[in-house]
């Protein structure tokens, strides 16, 4: 048998083996429960809706308008 350095090396004799396949099933696995997980936690956010946004848009206008009203009437008097 020829020393393993003096063989030549080409797509034949070279392949990622054993432990290749091993690291690429590991990222594999782990690339699926990140994925679970960011599923769970995106599931677990509460976004505001429509109606909340406009509800406190709202409530902002009419804090501003009191404020402004009280301003006005504190520099007439």
């Amino acid at each position: 048998m020829p020393p393993l350095y003096a063989m030549p090396l080409n797509d034949d004799t070279v392949s990622p083996g054993l432990l290749g396949f091993a690291v690429f099933l590991a990222l594999v696995v782990a690339t699926v429960i990140l994925i679970r997980s960011m599923g769970r936690q995106m599931k677990k956010i509460q976004a505001p809706s429509e109606e909340d946004l406009k509800q406190q848009e709202w409530e902002r206008a009419q804090a501003a308008k009191s404020a402004a009203s009280a301003k006005k009437s504190a520099d007439g008097a």
